[in-house]
């Protein structure tokens, strides 16, 4: 669950909060996706669908990109813990 709260114009104060979690990279990407590119809802139909377009394969690509940050953060902390001697608690990081 996801609690938004929005003041102001669209580049005014935006609280998202989640409830004993964290982000998952699709509601990173979404929010990132709000921050980067927007269409006028009075812009021309043809130009409408080319950014809409464009839209949704830029939010494909940075969702590709958020996971495998999550993933190489994850590989990143598996390996410190096996370093510390806790290869059983990097394993366990590695499967979330």
């Amino acid at each position: 669950m996801i609690n938004e709260l929005r003041m102001g114009a669209p580049a005014g104060v935006q609280v998202h909060t989640t409830h004993h979690r964290g982000f998952t990279p699709e509601e990173v990407t979404a929010r990132c996706m709000d921050r980067v590119l927007s269409i006028s809802e009075n812009a021309p139909e043809p130009v409408r669908e080319q950014v809409l377009a464009f839209r949704e394969q830029l939010e494909r690509t940075i969702l590709f990109y958020m996971r495998e940050a999550v993933y190489s953060d994850r590989i990143t902390v598996e390996n410190a813990l096996r370093e510390a001697g806790r290869p059983d608690l990097g394993e366990m990081i590695r499967r979330l």
